[in-house]
């Protein structure tokens, strides 16, 4: 791996507004993106895609008032239509985003236009955004799969036509950490513009690949908050973010104790649950049910969690789950968080109910605990000796 050190600085894209909401059945009315948009901005968040401006009238209005009310660059995305980047230019964001497919298999059976005619309308594209006096990103579509000797030729077409951002999107997810790092540096030696990734997991290696981006000398990528997006999704907003500041030492300049509270705003304005085990904001990345584990932890929380990513580092909060697999170190906890007094002996007799009940699927709540001590005839911290 390249040392921490070689990793200056790790900048935001935010896409959830857009290509988060490409995810199949997920839809973003305007006060939803309002919402979302907003956090995201007050977080820190460097750039917010708000929208396609040119897909409707409603889309139009959320990209323009967002635009209007964040702080963080705002982007609208275009094709090289010379009418979608009029919309967003319109639109008033600070930056257009135009593409075009760049892959044989996209040009031919999607786009049905040549590699000449691909190339002449991404430069009239990033023209007529640089004639608008705004900041301009191109993305060859496709990236990972255009021939690479034309990809050179696209890159090297719109950086003398003055593009100021080249996004590489890996549009199907078919990169891998190694090779894609090597098209980084690759794109890198034909262009001064500066380089953003895209990544997609539909192998789940999108945060992957866009960590491999960064070390490759990209300058930013492209997330969405708990990785919705079309298909399998995009590289995920918790996870960039958290690898560059944990693993990489590298200080965003986002705020991290909000990434729980935007990943349960996304939860609900996309209906996407959050998988249980997802990274960073799932219900179990800071549960502890095992005995070793729990007992690990309650002595060394590094013992068994990364140690360079806290709970609180997310504002998440760490939580000692009884079941099947406890140890009597959690057991003990909780029966004296409930206010019981538990000899040894008690704690493993209820220790053993626990194990059993938990072995049935049920879950073990506060009231089960209390039953179960009453079985066992736990004694009660005597309430005078509490107050004192």
């Amino acid at each position: 791996m390249t040392n921490t050190d070689e990793l200056e600085s790790v900048r935001i894209f935010d896409t959830t507004l857009r290509d988060g909401e490409q995810s199949p059945r997920t839809s973003f009315d305007y006060n939803d993106k309002r919402a979302i948009a907003e956090l995201l901005d007050e977080m820190g968040t460097h750039v917010i895609e708000a929208g396609f401006p040119v897909n409707s009238d409603p889309e139009f209005e959320a990209v323009s008032d967002i635009a209007a009310a964040t702080d963080a660059t705002t982007c609208g995305l275009a094709r090289v239509v010379e009418t979608d980047v009029q919309a967003a230019i319109d639109a008033g964001v600070d930056m257009v985003h135009v593409f075009v497919s760049t892959s044989d298999v996209q040009l031919q059976d999607s786009m049905h236009a040549s590699r000449e005619e691909a190339v002449t309308r991404a430069v009239k594209s990033v023209e007529q955004v640089r004639d608008a006096g705004l900041e301009v990103m191109f993305s060859p579509m496709d990236a990972t799969r255009t021939n690479e000797s034309f990809l050179v030729e696209v890159v090297e077409a719109v950086s003398e036509a003055g593009v100021d951002w080249i996004n590489i999107p890996d549009t199907c997810g078919v990169a891998t950490p190694s090779r894609f790092a090597k098209l980084i540096r690759l794109v890198g030696e034909h262009t001064d513009a500066r380089i953003d990734v895209h990544t997609h997991d539909d192998f789940g290696l999108a945060t992957a690949n866009a960590m491999s981006g960064f070390e490759a000398g990209a300058h930013q990528a492209q997330v969405s908050v708990n990785g919705i997006g079309e298909r399998a999704g995009n590289a995920a907003f918790e996870e960039v973010v958290m690898s560059a500041e944990s693993l990489y030492d590298v200080d965003t300049d986002i705020d991290t104790t909000r990434i729980t509270e935007l990943a349960k705003l996304v939860e609900e304005k996309s209906t996407i649950p959050i998988p249980v085990n997802k990274a960073v904001v799932g219900d179990n990345a800071f549960a502890h049910e095992s005995g070793i584990h729990a007992a690990g932890v309650m002595e060394n929380t590094d013992t068994f969690e990364p140690g360079v990513m806290t709970p609180e580092m997310v504002g998440a909060s760490r939580e000692f789950v009884l079941g099947k697999h406890t140890g009597t170190h959690s057991v003990r906890k909780r029966l004296e968080e409930l206010n019981y007094e538990p000899s040894d002996s008690e704690v493993r007799a209820v220790t053993k109910l626990v194990k059993e009940f938990g072995a049935e699927k049920e879950q073990v709540t506060d009231s089960v605990i209390a039953r179960f001590a009453e079985e066992v005839g736990v004694s009660e911290v005597d309430s005078e000796e509490v107050r004192v």
